[in-house]
């Protein structure tokens, strides 16, 4: 083997390690929600869509929702972040159903957690973060089919250069079996 190819190969292996760290971080989400879905459809009253509408701009919704964020992804303490979630009162909304339903799949508890992940696509069905989760979690369920739905969803939604089709798409190209920690 040359010189030059053992460089190159180097060099790849250093970039494919790099990279390691950066997928995971894809699927951490974001610590801002993002704003609910319309409710033009619901059966709520006014009162009640002006109260969820107005939760992104409500800083005591915000700070909480930050809160129960660094509980999951800084103290990996997802028992405690279920319930300042739940706490919040905003559970209809996606990104905080998300949120529980990852918590209920890292503490191992996937029944429950797929309920949480149906619970906040049915609020945003253009959630791109949730199609992730809940791709990632079909993948850990070795419903690889279903995975692949899933991506094909944020493909339409958000692209293939985003962040949670990379994640999703690398978890894919992973052999079944494979120890996946996202």
């Amino acid at each position: 083997m040359s010189r030059k190819t053992k460089f190159l190969g180097l060099a790849v292996l250093s970039m494919t390690l790099a990279s390691g760290p950066v997928i995971s971080a894809y699927a951490a989400g974001s610590d801002n929600p993002s704003p609910p879905a319309s409710d033009s459809g619901s059966s709520k009253g006014k009162k009640a869509k002006k109260d969820k509408s107005s939760a992104i701009d409500d800083q005591k919704f915000l700070a909480g929702y930050r809160a129960a964020y660094t509980t999951i992804y800084d103290k990996h303490d997802y028992t405690a972040a279920i319930g300042q979630l739940k706490a919040l009162g905003q559970d209809d909304r996606a990104d905080v159903a998300n949120l529980i339903g990852y918590s209920y799949r890292k503490l191992g508890d996937y029944k429950v957690s797929q309920i949480w992940y149906e619970r906040a696509l049915k609020a945003d069905p253009a959630h791109v973060r949730t199609w992730q989760y809940y791709g990632l979690w079909q993948v850990e369920q070795g419903n690889r089919d279903q995975a692949q739905y899933h991506l094909n969803r944020i493909a339409q939604l958000a692209g293939t250069n985003s962040d949670e089709y990379r994640s999703l798409a690398a978890a894919l190209e992973k052999p079944p079996g494979t120890g996946l920690v996202y």
